[in-house]
This record gives C-alpha cells, structure tokens and sequence, in this order.
C-alpha cells in the first residue's frame, strides 16, 4: 500500500512538472508573457443617405445619358398632339375630309376615326422629307454626342421651319407681325416661331376652306336639280337630300373623288 501511494505521488509530481508552464503561458498579463488588448466599443453608424446623379452625357462626355434621353423623349410624346395639329399637314388634311363628307350629305360614314387615320398617314406622307431632315440634322447628331441640345434643337427645327415657310401666306404672316407689335423682320428666317406657327395656321385653314367650297359646287348643283325636279313632280313631302344622295354618290364614284381630293392635296405641298 505505502508503495503504490508512493507511486501515485511521484506520478502527480511529474504531470505537474508538464502542465504547469501551459498553463502559466495561457495566464494574462505578465504571467504568461501574453499580451491582450483591452475591449474597445462598437463605432456609431453612419446615418443613411441617398445619392442620385443624373447627368447630362454618358461618363466619357461624348453622348448624352440615357436618363435625359428617356426624360425627352416623354416630353416629346406629351407635346406631340400638337405638334401634329399645329406644325404639320394633318389640319389642312383633316378637314378637307371632313368638308367631303358634308358635302356628301354623310353624317356619320366615313367615321371621324377613320378620316382621323387617313388624315394622318397623309400627313406622314407629305412630310416624310421634313421628318427625315429633321432625323438628320438635329436626332442623331445630339445622340451621337455631335452636337449640344440647343445647337440640336437649332438645326432639327430648320427643315419645319422652310417647310411652313413655304405655305405660309405673306398675308397671315403680316397680320400676325402686326398683331405682335414686334418689329417687321428683314427675313423668313428671323420670324420667330411663335409668330410663324399662328401664321401657318391660318394659311391652313383658308387653304382648307378654298379647297371644301370648290368641292361643294358640283353637289349643290345636284341638290338643285333634284329640288327642282321634285317641285315639278309635285312631290313636295319627299326630302331633296334622301333622293340627292345615290346621285352625289354615283357622281363621286364615277370621278374617282377620293384620288382627286387626295392628289390636289399632296400637290398643295
């Protein structure tokens, strides 16, 4: 007995021998020979923040941002109905149409869409050349990066501005420079747009007027004939215009009105 506790003493001694440097080297501070860093507290966070850069021109500044483009694009849309009505063929078109189907004694056939939608193929037509130099000269150079927007708005209006130039009457154009108070221009080209625009305008409809009165002639004739006719029968309670109509139609088929109406409109231009 005394030499197996004598033993197990000799055998504590020695694992004490070989586990007591482990354990002073996990020891802090000087006892190990370790040094520890002290706990620092956590940093505040920075408070949220939001950055939006919308520029004019790609980042190597050679075409514009697709984010302009896209913004101009909506405002062109939102702009363009008039557009259409004011800078274009489609109002001179639009009621020549019109005055044929009154003149016709139709009130409801061709419907106002479809006259709407021929109106305005016609007047993608007629200015086909105008919004093809306007492509070219304005369009693509602002997207290529070729030209500023006020050098591209400067010279993608030209082609619009020689084409209601070209229309306009010098009478509607001094009216509206009366109007104006402004000074009388030494040419075409210093008329501002907000001058020229109206004066265009104007010149449409006296066009369009002409060309409905000279369309109404041959079926008011027809009108007085069958009036006429009806008076000598006697036959006062029939209505002129339900006879008229199978006459002005066949009159109109016979001639082939709608080419006629629709070639001295493209001439007119």
């Amino acid at each position: 007995m005394m030499r197996r506790a004598i033993l197990l003493l000799m055998l504590g001694a020695g694992l004490a021998v070989f586990l007591l440097p482990a354990a002073a080297s996990a020891l802090p501070g000087d006892m190990g020979g370790a040094v520890v860093a002290a706990p620092q507290a956590p940093a505040p966070p920075s408070p949220p923040s939001i950055n939006i850069e919308v520029g004019g021109t790609n980042p190597d500044g050679s075409r514009p941002a697709s984010s302009l483009v896209i913004v101009l694009g909506l405002t062109l849309l939102s702009v363009a109905p008039a557009l259409l009505l004011l800078c274009t063929c489609f109002t001179k078109v639009f009621m020549v149409l019109g005055i044929t189907r009154n003149a016709l004694g139709l009130t409801s056939m061709p419907p106002n869409q479809v006259l709407a939608g021929l109106a305005l193929f016609l007047s993608l037509f007629i200015m086909g050349p105008t919004v093809s130099a306007i492509n070219e000269q304005g369009v693509q150079p602002y997207l290529a990066g070729d030209k500023t927007q006020s050098q591209a708005f400067r010279d993608g209006v030209e082609p619009l501005r020689e084409f209601m130039s070209g229309v306009t009457r010098e009478d509607e154009l001094a009216l509206m420079i009366k109007v104006s108070g402004e000074d009388r221009p030494a040419n075409m080209e210093s008329v501002p747009l907000t001058t020229l625009i109206p004066a265009f305008i104007l010149s449409e409809l006296r066009a369009a007027f002409i060309i409905g009165f000279v369309i109404f002639i041959p079926f008011l004739i027809i009108d007085l004939v069958v009036s006429a006719s009806l008076m000598s029968l006697g036959m006062m309670m029939l209505p002129p215009v339900t006879v008229a109509l199978p006459f002005k139609l066949l009159l109109f088929v016979l001639v082939n009105g709608w080419g006629l109406i629709i070639t001295a409109l493209v001439g007119s231009y």
